[in-house]
């Protein structure tokens, strides 16, 4: 039913709308906060209908080095397009196909810059609205251990989204951080989203957007998230990577599988 009701041109207007409704704030630096991104329904299914541990593989990345003792890695992650989702069963493979084409549509994608220009139009100037923007979609997974330094994120990037996805909100302390840049060059943190369910964040990327994580702690068992990035889509140079990227990161994907 859930399928029947909520189709793709349904999913994408909600988020879009969810965008556009997103709480503006400029401290530390320009970001927007999100309530509710998702219809609950399909909030729902999602928490229903996870992937298993199995269906994820290590994050690369920044995160790469974070591997438990054991060898465990505290990041996982399983790209929300259609040949890495292909093998998960079917009412699974509909619902994460149905989130995937949503999150990468245009009339995300605009909502999106709408909302962003101010930052959008200080890093590319007044023709901010023709920049390309490619969106890459993860499910990503923590587990106690998992953290990250202050960072700002490389600048192939455009916009940075990270969406909650936890099951309840008794973890609400386990949020990325936002730290200010003090007149000495030292960070501060001065803000902290509450990682609530069916919420969020987005920036564009800029050299002032730092942020990290906290380590999570045994408390939760996992920290679930999507993290849709939208990369810089403008030149040849660009283009050609993002999607050389992602066929590159798929095919080491299949390798990984056959490999072991």
């Amino acid at each position: 039913m859930l399928m029947k009701r909520y189709d793709l041109k349904d999913l994408t207007s909600f988020i879009a709308n969810s965008v556009e409704s997103a709480r503006a704030s400029e401290k530390p630096f320009y970001h927007l906060e999100f309530d509710r991104v998702f219809p609950e329904d399909i909030y729902d299914s999602m928490m229903r209908l996870m992937p298993v541990v199995a269906d994820y593989r290590p994050m690369s990345g920044r995160s790469k080095g974070h591997i438990r003792e054991d060898g465990t890695p505290t990041r996982v992650k399983i790209d929300l397009f259609p040949e890495y989702i292909r093998t998960l069963p079917r009412e699974k493979r509909d619902l994460w196909t149905l989130v995937g084409r949503a999150l990468c549509s245009a009339e995300v994608r605009d909502a999106f810059i709408r909302r962003l220009a101010p930052p959008l139009q200080g890093r590319f100037g007044k023709d901010y609205t023709d920049t390309g923007f490619y969106p890459i979609p993860i499910l990503t997974r923590d587990i106690p251990g998992y953290e990250i330094a202050p960072h700002t994120d490389t600048r192939w990037k455009g916009i940075t989204v990270q969406l909650y996805l936890p099951r309840d909100d008794a973890a609400t302390d386990i949020g990325t951080i936002f730290h200010r840049v003090l007149p000495d060059g030292k960070l501060e943190k001065e803000a902290k989203m509450r990682f609530a369910r069916n919420s969020g964040y987005a920036f564009a990327v800029g050299t002032d957007t730092w942020h990290s994580a906290d380590p999570v702690g045994t408390h939760v068992v996992t920290r679930d998230s999507i993290l849709l990035t939208y990369f810089v889509d403008s030149g040849v140079l660009k283009i050609l990577r993002n999607r050389g990227k992602r066929v590159g990161n798929f095919v080491l994907n299949e390798v990984r599988k056959i490999t072991g």
